[in-house]
Order: structure tokens, then sequence, then C-alpha cells
């Protein structure tokens, strides 16, 4: 249940650190709500403390002091950290890129403790599960993952176990319950950041940590990017271990591979960067729009390459969907800017209801072409995505756009995506790898092919209602007869006992009196079911 004062207490522990630091979280392009300038007067004596009792140790940049800072304050505050890295329009450019590198890695905890909870959930002793059980190899804030060993018909197979920090759902519940406060006073008391959503941006962040917090549905999440992805030339996801699977303990194949940020060891291994980082963005794109549910976190950490030159796609804890709707007008906005038909970008955000629709197409098209045109003829190597995306969204302010808090995980992957293609290939030319995964979509889903399949199905349909419309009609016969027969009923009721009934006067008694009534209400609730 909420609770403000212990609410309170935690976004000032919270803010007494960031001011030791001499950092903040707090938007600094919009109005600062007065509880937040007042707790910044309340806090400036244990700021200037800070200061001092930092000096000694040398001068460090705003990034690494606001990195150390949310470090300090735990899993909950460097999940919300990354979040808002991805989130220019909300936060500004310059805190955005001071928490870019912030990253999820955190000391392990404890094999023997690993071990006791896997025998928990597993409900067996360690040695009856694995042949092997190593210390953990990787450790973040959510979990941590240990190399083991099982017999697989009588062949030894490697798996990778992962497993749940201890209490973590609780610490995180706590903090999310001070988010979700701090969103609403934000709300109430800043009318500038309304159109931003906090609160609905807050939920977004909830969602996803609650699907990482339970380990059976970033099974299941793997499972169903393997099934869509599995026509898909060289990709690859673990197979999920569902017999050594629960909501604290994740079981999958174990896969050799490189991680995707050791350059050097991919060249001398002989991969092609160049199509490694086609491969990144086009997987990217192909599993938003065609399936409409991709992995939301492609960082360097959960992207490997195997021998044969896959990328192998781990930890799907974060996940984002897009609906049919929502994948028509991302293909067509993205189509826009490829081939420069500004008005049909413009065209697609009005009809995604993005821009209010007060505002004129052409006057928004023209600020698309604002964006658009000067980097038309850049060099690859000089487009951004994450600056363009960054720009788009200053936009949103100038046309009262809200936050769309659906697109805010394929935003944050957009950009992360973008940095790893980059990485391999820093010529990438983001609008020639986009182009034939939307034209495809296109085509699949809008072209003449598309079309003639929607028409069919309509027929279907139409051919199944008139196969069962004789039936339909007898019904409805048999239901009006019904009803007419009931009304002929209550008529038929003595006209002195209605009376009685509804003002109460009857003779009989109470418990006859309620009697009637609950017949009363049943015939009507029967005279409903027979109309519907």
């Amino acid at each position: 249940m909420a609770n403000p004062v212990t609410d309170i207490y935690r976004l000032t522990k919270a803010g007494l650190t960031l001011t030791y630091y001499g950092v903040a979280l707090f938007p600094p392009h919009l109005p600062t709500p007065w509880p937040v300038r007042l707790l910044r007067v309340l806090l400036f004596p244990f700021k200037m403390i800070g200061f001092v009792l930092r000096a000694p140790f040398g001068a460090k940049t705003t990034s690494e002091r606001l990195v150390t800072a949310l470090t300090k304050l735990g899993p909950s505050y460097i999940k919300l950290g990354q979040f808002l890295a991805t989130r220019p329009d909300i936060i500004g450019d310059e805190l955005a890129s001071n928490l870019s590198p912030l990253q999820d890695n955190l000391p392990p905890f404890p094999q023997d403790v690993a071990i006791e909870e896997i025998e928990r959930q597993l409900g067996k002793p360690i040695n009856e599960l694995f042949v092997d059980f190593s210390e953990p190899i990787a450790a973040a804030s959510i979990a941590q993952v240990h190399k083991a060993t099982i017999m697989d018909h009588g062949q030894k197979r490697h798996v990778a176990v992962k497993v749940l920090r201890p209490d973590i759902e609780q610490r995180f519940e706590n903090d999310q319950a001070a988010y979700r406060f701090a969103a609403k006073m934000v709300e109430r008391f800043s009318k500038p950041a309304r159109r931003l959503k906090p609160v609905d941006v807050v939920k977004t962040l909830d969602r996803t940590v609650t699907i990482e917090l339970d380990l059976r549905l970033e099974a299941a999440a793997i499972s169903e990017l393997a099934q869509n992805t599995a026509n898909d030339k060289n990709v690859r996801t673990p197979l999920v271990e569902w017999s050594c699977t629960t909501q604290r303990v994740l079981t999958t194949e174990w896969i050799d591979a490189t991680p995707i940020g050791e350059i050097e060891t991919l060249k001398r291994q002989g991969h092609d960067l160049t199509k490694l980082g086609t491969h990144v963005l086009q997987s990217f794109l192909q599993q938003a729009m065609r399936d409409g549910f991709f992995h939301a976190d492609m960082h360097p950490g959960n992207l490997m390459v195997d021998a044969s030159g896959n990328l192998v796609m781990l930890d799907c804890g974060i996940m984002g969907r897009l609906s049919a709707r929502e994948r028509r007008f991302l293909a067509e906005i993205l189509h826009g800017f490829v081939t420069g038909d500004y008005a049909q970008a413009a065209q697609a955000h009005f009809e995604a209801g993005y821009v209010p629709a007060h505002y004129s197409v052409d006057e928004f098209a023209q600020g698309l072409r604002a964006i658009g045109e000067p980097i038309a003829d850049k060099p690859a190597s000089e487009i951004s995505m994450a600056r363009f995306l960054g720009q788009l969204l200053e936009y949103t302010a100038v046309y009262d756009m809200e936050t769309r808090p659906e697109l805010i995980l394929l935003q944050k992957n957009l950009v992360i995506a973008e940095g790893v293609a980059r990485s391999l290939n820093s010529d990438l030319n983001l609008w020639r790898v986009a182009e034939p995964v939307v034209k495809e979509w296109l085509a699949d889903e809008l072209g003449p092919a598309a079309k003639m399949a929607k028409m069919g199905a309509g027929l279907r349909a139409i051919d199944h209602f008139l196969d069962g419309l004789p039936s339909h009609l007898k019904h409805l016969e048999q239901d009006l007869d019904g009803l007419a027969k009931l009304s002929r009923g209550l008529q038929t009721m003595d006209e002195t006992a209605i009376a009685n009934l509804l003002s109460g006067k009857s003779s009989t008694g109470f418990s006859t009196r309620m009697a009637l009534w609950i017949g009363a209400i049943s015939l009507a609730i029967l005279a409903i079911n027979q109309l519907f």
C-alpha cells in the first residue's frame, strides 16, 4: 500500500546521496516544482560537505560522479538511470549523455546463497540437478549467471543458470513506489512536465522491471523470439531448459560465442564487421516491424557472435511490443524520411494521433524537413540515429505532442542498436540499412498481395456469417417469442400484490416482500438475458 511518508524518506535519502556527489536527476530544462526547490535549499549544506570531502580524491567529471551516485543507491536506481539515458526529451541532452556510461554491473553475491536458492526453487540438491556448478561468471543489478553441466540422455551438456538476487523483488517494489509518488508530484506541481507523462513513463519502467523479476516470463520471451526468428539468417537464441526454470531461476543452453564488443577478437576470428553491423540493425527492425516483438536491450553485453557468424541474443528480460497499427505508422514515418517524402511522414504522425489535429500537416512536414534535409547529404559516419531522434523529440514541445509510452522501448533500443552497429562499422549508412526492411514490410502489409489476403479474410468472415444466418434468425425468433410470453406473464400478476410490493405495505411480512423483490429482479434478469 502506498505510504507517502516512506516514499518521501526514500526520495530524500536518494536526494542526499545525489547531493553529496554534486549531481541531480531532475530535468534542468523544466521549471522546478517548489517542493524540489525547497529540498535543494535544505540540502545545500550537505552538498558543500560532500564537495569538501570529495576534494582530496581528485576532481571527477559530472558523468563519473552521477554514475557513482546511482551505483551507490543500488539496482533500481541503476535501471532508472539506464532508462532515463535514452530519454533526452525528458531529462535533456546533457544529463542523458552523463548517464550513458552507466553499466548494469555489480559485484556478485556468494555462490552458496545462489545454490541455496536454486535448491529451494527446484526442490532438489544441487548435485542432483547439475554435474558441476561454477562460481558466478557475470553479475548485474537483478541477477547473476553461473555456468553448469547437465546430463542429457547420457551426454554432458553445458547450460547457463541465472539466479535472482536475494530480496531483489522487495527492494525494487520499495523504490518503484517512491518513483510513482515522485512522478505524481511532478505532474501535480509542474504543468510543463505533464505533456511528458512522467506517471506513464514510470508505469512503463514498472512493467519492464516486473517482467525482469519473473524469470519464467523471460523464458517465454526467449521462446517467442526464437520462434519468430527461426527462419532468419544469422540469428540465434539459446534453448530454454524448462525443467530447471522457475520464477527465480532460469536455465538455458550455453552457447560458446564472442561478446560483440570485443572488436579485435572478432577481427582475428575472421568475421565481417560490416555485415555484422548491418545485421544488428536489420535484425532489430525486423523484430519490431515484422513481428511487433523485439529485444529491447541490445547492448554489447547481451549480444555475441558464434563461430559461424551468427548473432546470438541473450537476456530477454526487457522486450518491447508494437501493435499492427503502430508498426504501420512507424514504417510510413521511417519510409518518409528514407525517401525524403516528408509529407508522408507528417501525415503518418497525424493519422497515428501523435500530433493534435488542430495543427497543419503541411506545417508539420516543414518541421520534419528541417530535421531530415541537413543530414540527407552528409557522410554516413556523420549521421546519428540518436541525434535524429533527439531532434525529432524536440518538436514534441513545439506541436504539443504527448509522450507515447508504447514507443519508449523502441526509441531506447534504436539508440542502443545504433551504438553497437557503429562500433562495428563507423561508416554504416543507417537509412540504407533500414530501407529494405521498411520496404519489405510495407509491401507485405500494404501491397496488392496483402490487400487481396485481407479481402479474402473478409469474404471468408462474411461467408461464415451467412452460413449461420438461418440459425441466428431462428434463435432470434425463439428469443422474441420467449420475451412475449414473459411479458404476458408479468401482466397476469395480481395488481394489488404489485401495488403492495411497490409500497412495501404487504400484510405477508418482510420475508414475503423480500421474496417478491427477488422474484421481480430475477424476472428482469431473465428478460434481459432473453434480449441478449
